[in-house]
């Protein structure tokens, strides 16, 4: 049986002898230490498969210490136990049930590809995202309600931050519809943030719910 894979190109070979050589050496105490006791993340984190989101870079983050689930747009979908596959809901599962992690971080982001192909699919600016057969198109479906609450804004540019962070709190409010992470976040035991970078200013903000908008942390 023959399969696709084919050799790691040479400038990857040179990158990883590289770490190996370095951080890897001058930790290895420390990777020794978490194969043999394994992983205890005190935080999940959701975020977007974009390349500028450097997750462990701007929470300045150790090997170990995040659990970090990627996908487009950084979106959760409501707890449906339907027997079919379900990346990111299996991940919440073992997160919150098998790892016990203290918070988890929806991370979203200015500029967001997903984001924009919602923006447009809903605005009929993207019949290709409206084919059944659209794996983007139909996971972006989880924010068309996002997009009906902020398409009265008449700048587009503020249409899509804001459409950034309703799909941050999307995420937030399906979380809450998995029964493990509403009695975990009722014991007190489990904590849900609502974040967004601008990834070209660097500043983060958290949503805070007094106010009822994301403010600079």
């Amino acid at each position: 049986m023959t399969h696709a894979a084919r050799p790691l190109p040479r400038a990857y070979v040179q990158r990883y002898r590289g770490w190996f050589a370095t951080q890897f050496e001058e930790n290895k105490a420390w990777y020794a230490r978490l194969a043999g006791e394994g992983q205890h993340p005190r935080a999940m984190v959701i975020s977007c498969c974009d390349s500028r989101v450097q997750i462990s870079s701007i929470f300045g983050a150790d090997s170990g210490e995040f659990f970090i689930h990627r996908n487009i747009a950084n979106l959760v979908p409501p707890y449906k136990p339907d027997g079919d596959l379900h990346g990111t809901s299996a991940t919440i599962e073992y997160a919150v049930g098998a790892l016990k992690v203290s918070h988890i971080f929806v991370l979203g982001h200015s500029q967001c590809g997903g984001v924009k192909g919602c923006h447009d699919m809903c605005a009929g600016k993207a019949p290709e995202l409206e084919e059944k057969t659209s794996f983007v198109g139909r996971w972006m479906d989880l924010l068309r309600g996002g997009y009906e609450n902020v398409k009265g804004i008449k700048d587009e540019d503020e249409r899509l931050t804001a459409l950034e962070k309703q799909g941050v709190l999307t995420s937030i409010d399906n979380l809450m519809t998995f029964p493990q992470v509403a009695a975990e976040v009722e014991a007190g035991n489990l904590s849900l943030h609502a974040l967004w970078q601008d990834i070209g200013k660097g500043q983060l903000q958290c949503y805070d719910d007094a106010s009822g908008a994301f403010q600079p942390v």
